[in-house]
């Protein structure tokens, strides 16, 4: 009996993930995967082309046009992500919530640093604007870094998407912390930070494209290169 307490104690904290993914429910919930890449692919695409220097005004920190990314990234990289994260709990992939989830806290820390924290810091202390800047990207560096490491048990496509990833944060962690005290913004290692995660946006795209297109065909139309040893 009391072994029968203890174990339902342990499933309470840590339930196992169900192997059928609620087939056995009575329905398939669908990949949310997909889902999330594409959110993060199509808000990365948009604030590494400004990074990058290719759209926007040269002379304004980013481009004039972070407002407009700002929205994108609450509505798709932020909420989508965050969704689509709380699925991937459901069909107990560790790893996809996780990583979901946490990018989705991203952008919608991205929208409220654009929208609230910039424009406080750049009048109160804008010498500090960029060293803020600075660390909260290698906070984001080093959180990727280790999520790579364990995508190494996925799949190849996901695997570059961590890679690309990591690379970006760090290159524009370096760069926006070389601004500090600052208002050059033509920092050419925040633009090759711009050129890798227009890289990162493409690899998270050709994901989710071969997540969709594979399942929607039944069969490997777009391979992702598994990882993971029987």
């Amino acid at each position: 009996m009391e072994a029968a307490r203890l174990g339902g104690r342990e499933a309470d904290v840590a339930p196992a993930p169900d192997p059928t993914g609620g087939r056995l429910a009575g329905w398939t919930p669908a990949d949310p995967g997909p889902l999330g890449l594409a959110a993060f692919a199509g808000t990365t695409f948009m604030l590494s082309l400004i990074n990058a220097g290719l759209v926007g005004d040269k002379h304004i920190p980013g481009g004039g046009l972070l407002p407009l990314v700002a929205g994108l990234a609450l509505a798709y990289g932020g909420l989508a992500q965050l969704l689509a994260g709380l699925w991937e709990f459901r069909t107990g992939n560790t790893f996809g919530a996780v990583a979901f989830c946490s990018y989705g806290a991203f952008w919608i820390s991205f929208f409220l640093i654009v929208q609230l924290g910039v424009p406080a810091v750049a009048k109160g202390a804008p010498g500090e604007l960029f060293s803020g800047l600075g660390l909260y990207l290698w906070m984001w560096g080093i959180f990727t870094t280790y999520m790579f490491i364990a995508s190494l048990r996925t799949t190849g496509a996901v695997s570059l998407v961590f890679l690309l990833l990591a690379v970006t944060f760090i290159l524009l962690g370096i760069g926006n912390s070389a601004l500090s005290g600052t208002t050059n913004v033509t920092n050419n290692t925040i633009k090759i930070g711009g050129y890798v995660g227009i890289a990162t946006a493409a690899a998270a795209w050709y994901a989710s494209f071969a997540a969709v297109i594979n399942s929607t065909f039944g069969r490997v139309i777009a391979p992702v290169f598994p990882l993971r040893r029987a």
